[in-house]
């Protein structure tokens, strides 16, 4: 088993975020991480297609805690039994590798922990290992990102998508993670409240005993991706007592802040940032379209302060963002340290 069991709702905040003087650090983008290691992504498994031949998953998980991450978020985004099944995987070949995700990433763990990596700035800068807390956050993706056709960035379900479709879905996928020893669990990309509620009621309806996070995407800065008020769809992340942090994912840097105060008005969970670099991605083309603003080591050292001060306390980066940024966050982090504020 992973740490869940010491990472409680009621201790994440008075126990891991202290020991992580306040500010936690997450790691970046995964898949453009896998492609630029040479996988091929072009399918419908995305990322999860590098759970059969693991190597590179572990690769770029290490290659996020040598940049200082202090939770790395596994490869299951697009990993489910429906999405393995329609490639040809019985259910019972599916399990093991949604399984296989949370594996992989305590692996890496290990490694890191036994081997503090020369490649990390903690070495550098210090002149022998540093280890530094790290949690495995098992990543739950939407119901339509297993599609693959990017409408996970939309979240029109239509009629026929009810409550109990959403929470048939992921049960099998989310009881698998849980007792898989990841330390919590993070639905991520979260495109609207309907499906915030299905994980809510999931959550209590399994008996799920690792904290959760929930995280939304947003391409307005006041709504989620289907217009659904970002201050309801946080609430019900709020209320939910396995919720342990609430937050924004693969959205622009622009939008950050005023989230984080939005957010912040209707919960004092812990807030959880990790934007894209900027671009906007295509579903349709699979093509990402550049920004004028594209976060980088320089913009990151910039804002980082600004977010915090709105209200955030774990930072990271989603599509695009490389170990590079998240070594940047690392190092604008690591001479301070911070109040954690216990609700």
């Amino acid at each position: 088993m992973g740490l869940g069991s010491e990472v409680k709702t009621s201790s994440f905040k008075s126990d891991f975020l202290e020991k992580c003087s306040g500010c936690a650090v997450l790691d970046g983008g995964f898949a453009t991480e896998l492609e630029r290691h040479g996988a091929d992504l072009n399918d419908p498994l995305w990322s999860a297609k590098c759970l059969v031949s693991s190597h590179l998953v572990r690769r770029v998980h290490l290659d996020y805690l040598d940049a200082g991450a202090n939770i790395i978020i596994t490869a299951s985004y697009q990993a489910t039994i429906q999405g393995f099944g329609a490639k040809g995987f019985s259910k019972e070949e599916a399990k093991p590798l949604v399984r296989k995700s949370v594996e992989i990433a305590i692996e890496a763990r290990e490694i890191y922990y036994d081997k503090c990596t020369k490649g990390s700035w903690a070495f550098v800068d210090t002149g022998k290992p540093s280890r530094h807390p790290v949690l495995v956050a098992a990543s739950v993706g939407s119901y339509e990102a297993y599609l693959a056709d990017g409408s996970e960035y939309s979240g029109n379900y239509g009629d026929a998508v009810t409550l109990e479709t959403l929470k048939d879905f992921h049960r099998e996928r989310v009881q698998i993670l849980a007792n898989s020893g990841a330390d919590l669990i993070a639905f991520v990309t979260t495109p609207n409240k309907l499906e915030a509620k299905a994980y809510a009621e999931l959550l209590e309806e399994e008996a799920i005993d690792i904290p959760a996070w929930f995280t939304f995407a947003s391409k307005d800065g006041i709504n989620v991706v289907s217009g659904d008020s970002i201050f309801e769809c946080a609430s019900i992340a709020n209320a939910c007592k396995q919720v342990v942090a609430v937050g924004i994912n693969c959205t622009p840097p622009r939008f950050i802040q005023g989230l984080i105060s939005s957010i912040r008005k209707v919960t004092s969970k812990p807030i959880v940032i990790y934007p894209n670099s900027g671009e906007t991605y295509d579903g349709q083309s699979k093509q990402w379209i550049p920004s004028s603003v594209r976060v980088d080591e320089e913009f990151a050292e910039i804002v980082i302060e600004k977010w915090r001060e709105a209200g955030a306390s774990l930072f990271g980066g989603c599509c695009r963002i490389t170990p590079n940024t998240i070594r940047a966050i690392s190092k604008a982090l690591s001479n301070k340290s911070f109040a954690v504020n216990i609700a």
